[in-house]
């Protein structure tokens, strides 16, 4: 079964730097993005490509929360934008994200093509907005699988201050 759900979530959220937060100065730790993170952005960034807007850039702090995001609904079997009392933007927040602007897509299903997962979101006026938005520069992947083999997928979308 697909399912898939939209919401523009637009919250003016403060946080974080790319240092660790322990504020020792020291880097945080190497981002590395999966392959299938990899696919999907750049299936996302495709779709921007077709409007001749500018590709979304890979954000570790955006990538953290929405991985973070995707482990919990999948852990849950909920595909939420807010889990334990948590939006978008206060996961964004958690990550060390300061952002002007916050949204995010969620999907889940089973035997679902990551072309598909876009193509849907694409279909949604509401998932098809966040993607083609001039307001966001930078996006986090989260893809997570339960043990019944149904995926959970967030693309969280920023602009930083």
């Amino acid at each position: 079964m697909l399912r898939a759900v939209g919401l523009a979530c637009l919250c003016v959220i403060v946080s974080g730097v790319a240092r660790s937060a322990r504020g020792d100065n020291k880097p945080a730790e190497k981002f590395q993005m999966s392959k299938d993170e990899q696919k999907l952005l750049e299936l996302t960034n495709k779709e921007r490509e077709k409007k001749k807007l500018p590709a979304l850039k890979p954000n570790p702090q955006l990538f953290k929360a929405a991985r973070g995001h995707s482990t919990n609904m999948a852990k849950q079997e909920k595909m939420e934008h807010v889990l334990d009392g948590k939006g978008p933007g206060q996961r964004a927040r958690a990550a060390g994200y300061r952002a002007d602007w916050i949204a995010e897509n969620i999907a889940a299903g089973e035997d679902w093509t990551l072309a598909g997962v876009v193509a849907d979101w694409m279909d949604s006026k509401g998932h098809r907005e966040n993607i083609l938005s001039t307001k966001y520069t930078e996006v986090g992947v989260g893809m997570a699988k339960t043990d019944n083999g149904e995926w959970y997928y967030t693309l969280l979308f920023g602009r930083p201050e």
